[in-house]
């Protein structure tokens, strides 16, 4: 899909609204870039992708899974999941088969269940011909969560065609996150049709256990050049994370965190102890993270080995500069849109934002 420059005025055009922000700004060291509006009028959206044709999938929180044709048409697609919509619950994450050329399959996320017993889901179904075919639930965290909070559900294919999905610790279930009993507070790891492909167990049979210590990661990343695989997420009060995350690795949570209770209490007394991995980068205060992409195109080659982080509460994007694994410099981007940005996402060369309302946009960032 090509979004069409034009003077400062809406354009409608088959449904797809062209709205181009004209303030250009210089961002250090070099790059210049302008926001693109290429949708509007999104209901709390989640996460977005782009498909093969230049159409996009949307998740709006409240249920809908939403199909933007290469034309701007928008279409709810039927056939998807019943969702819990209270607290934090909905529509998450939606992610593409590795092979989905092939087989058109289609990966989301959801809050299954009713408030006070529920979790977090995956649903698998094909995308043709407009719409969904042969679609089931794949996995269900197996512990039932009591609060409609904390459930992470971001989604990361790997090069095997595995798939890792996080798990938050539900909120109240905090202490879950250090059992290895429990599926809250995780990366869970699965193949392609559900199957477990985490750690094995005692017996040697696998789990879907992955890594273990997380409060509510919403953001993962594949490093490009390096294979890492990034991981943020949110801390209490202060303590927000990445973490190069690894199989077995247990990164902490809450037996160590950087943050403190939101009633201002300690949830540890340690930031650091042995035998769980170190944060690579932290923010105190919060910046709540949510979404985040690693960047290694051509359009803004100054921005080339970065990480770029959506700031629900800052409403910017911080753009982290990676050197040998390491985060080197930080630098705030986009506070222009004064919104909160809930995914951020890299196409090829191209970065998208999608922006957290119960208007919601979805832009592109292309250089000037």
């Amino acid at each position: 899909m090509s979004a069409k420059e034009t003077p400062p005025r809406t354009l409608l055009s088959s449904g797809l609204l062209l709205l181009v922000l004209t303030m250009t700004v210089a961002a250090a060291p070099a790059e210049e870039y302008r926001l693109l509006t290429v949708a509007e009028d999104l209901r709390w959206p989640w996460c977005v992708t782009k498909l093969p044709d230049d159409g996009f999938l949307i998740t709006e929180r409240e249920g809908r899974l939403i199909h933007l044709d290469a034309a701007g048409d928008r279409h709810v697609l039927e056939g998807t999941p019943d969702t819990l919509f209270a607290g934090q619950g909905g529509y998450f994450d939606v992610v593409l088969h590795p092979k989905f050329a092939e087989n058109r399959l289609i990966y989301l996320s959801y809050a299954e269940g009713v408030e006070s017993a529920n979790g977090t889901a995956i649903f698998r179904a094909e995308f043709r011909d407009g719409g969904l075919r042969n679609g089931k639930q794949i996995l269900r965290v197996k512990d039932d969560k009591t609060t409609p909070q904390h459930y992470g559900a971001r989604m990361l294919f790997l090069a095997d065609s595995s798939l890792l999905i996080t798990t938050g610790d539900g909120f109240e279930h905090r202490e879950d996150a250090q059992s290895r009993e429990s599926e809250l507070g995780k990366v869970l790891r699965i193949y392609d049709d559900g199957s477990p492909a985490g750690l094995l167990d005692e017996e040697g049979e696998p789990l879907r256990l992955w890594t273990l210590g997380h409060r509510n990661p919403q953001g993962l990343a594949i490093d490009g050049n390096s294979g890492a695989i990034y991981l943020h997420e949110h801390g209490p009060r202060g303590g927000d994370e990445i973490n190069r995350i690894e199989a077995g690795n247990n990164y902490g949570w809450p037996a160590v965190t950087h943050g403190v209770d939101y009633s201002g209490a300690y949830v540890s007394p340690f930031k650091s102890a042995p035998g769980f991995e170190a944060p690579l980068w932290t923010w105190v205060p919060s910046i709540a993270p949510s979404g985040m992409a690693w960047y290694g195109g051509n359009l803004f080659p100054t921005w080339r080995n970065s990480l770029f982080v959506g700031a629900l509460v800052d409403e910017e994007v911080r753009r982290l500069t990676l050197h040998k694994g390491e985060v080197v410099e930080e630098e705030a981007l986009f506070t222009e849109l004064g919104s909160r940005i809930r995914d951020v996402r890299v196409f090829q060369d191209d970065i998208y934002l999608l922006t957290d309302s119960e208007e919601g946009a979805l832009i592109r960032v292309v250089p000037k």
